[in-house]
């Protein structure tokens, strides 16, 4: 079984809809319980890193993930999801996130040409930076959906892909069983769910 996070940060049914369309086991959940018994777990998010920081915490589910993480349970971040796997956040101040994987979040704004929009909303094709089985059902250049102002930096140790915007930015990244997606999988059509269903694959670490 999957538990999808409920933080109340996003609308959950879409992802929920998705992995039930692969024939995944999946419950929308913020119950311990139902965590630590769960096989995997995913961490969806959108809207501002602060805010869902404060949400985990109130809700003591920050603690719960980095135990999980540590047990060896295969854990993906999605979206603002994956940006609360990093160390710190700079949006609209510095704020702490689980520390799970090294580096730090970071405005668009500055770092991409000023004639780019931000948010970056629309597909474009990821670029493998290694090998990975979170992509062993897709290939180079498939397009995902992405919606960011932000993206992490400074995690060279955990890229395994980025998308171009101006800049080549972090796309997705994996440290043993600690994963993440910048981009939407359960809105990225069959190459999402082909992401997804390599992550209902993944087996625990030791």
């Amino acid at each position: 079984m999957i538990a999808i996070i409920d933080y109340g940060v996003g609308n959950l049914f879409s992802l929920c809809s998705s992995l039930r369309f692969i024939g995944a086991d999946a419950v929308v959940t913020s119950k311990e319980d139902e965590i630590r018994t769960a096989d995997k777990i995913i961490l969806p998010g959108v809207g501002a890193f602060a805010d869902a920081a404060e949400k985990l915490h109130s809700m003591h589910l920050d603690r719960l993930l980095c135990e999980e993480a540590a047990r060896g349970k295969p854990l993906l971040g999605i979206c603002l999801g994956m940006q609360l796997l990093f160390e710190r956040s700079f949006e609209y101040g510095e704020h702490r996130g689980l520390g799970l994987l090294k580096g730090s979040v970071v405005p668009m704004k500055g770092v991409i040409p000023t004639e780019l929009k931000i948010p970056h909303i629309g597909w474009n094709a990821l670029h493998f930076t290694r090998k990975h089985p979170l992509f062993r059902y897709i290939k180079e250049e498939d397009c995902v959906y992405f919606v960011h102002s932000y993206f992490a930096t400074d995690c060279a140790d955990s890229v395994i892909a980025t998308a171009e915007y101006g800049k080549e930015l972090t796309a997705a990244v994996a440290y043993k069983n600690v994963m993440g997606c910048q981009f939407h999988p359960e809105k990225s059509g069959t190459v999402g769910l082909n992401i997804l269903k390599a992550f209902c694959e993944t087996e625990r670490t030791r």
